[in-house]
């Protein structure tokens, strides 16, 4: 270390610290899928929207549709998976979503979280809130999703994309 200014190491350190520390993936695809409908087989597909239909789910639920084109899967007993992302606060959160044969909502599963807080909306008893949720229906914090304190994000987040994701199924799925 002669010549070598020790506290030039520390911001090396920092800056080669991994970003996504705190990422924890729970579930793989496959994993979800079994989670979510046990048994089943998928057929995968991506299905593209329109300008119209963009336009129509946004103006449906309020929320802004990052992506034109969405992973589904056609289920063999009925229904869909499907395969989402949204913003926590500053890292994406990978979601699967199940809807049934009529589009209501079978059940959520959280895949990958990346963030260092708000961890607990893998919670069962907070993801349960969604079961049988269908587009149209509110899906706000403090109306009919409980917010988790130090989660607000997420929670609101994990929301907003269940209520896009219902509005594509009417729109694209349907």
């Amino acid at each position: 270390m002669d010549g070598l200014n020790p506290w030039l190491l520390l911001p090396a350190i920092v800056v080669a610290a991994p970003s996504g520390a705190y990422a924890t993936q729970y579930f793989t695809v496959e994993q979800a899928q079994a989670a979510i409908f046990p048994g089943a087989t998928f057929t995968p597909s991506v299905v593209a929207i329109s300008d119209a239909q963009k336009k129509e789910i946004e103006r449906r639920t309020g929320v802004n549709v990052r992506l034109r084109e969405q992973r589904v899967w056609l289920v063999s007993t009925g229904g869909f998976f499907i395969l989402d992302e949204v913003v926590g606060k500053h890292e994406l959160i990978t979601y699967a979503l199940g809807l049934n044969a009529d589009g209501s909502v079978r059940q959520i599963e959280v895949m990958d979280y990346r963030e260092s807080y708000g961890y607990e909306i893998r919670n069962a008893e907070w993801r349960k809130q969604f079961v049988d949720k269908r587009d149209g229906d509110p899906l706000k914090l403090d109306v009919d999703i409980k917010n988790i304190g130090g989660a607000t994000l997420s929670c609101r987040h994990i929301a907003d994309g269940v209520k896009r994701l219902l509005a594509f199924y009417d729109v694209a799925l349907k």
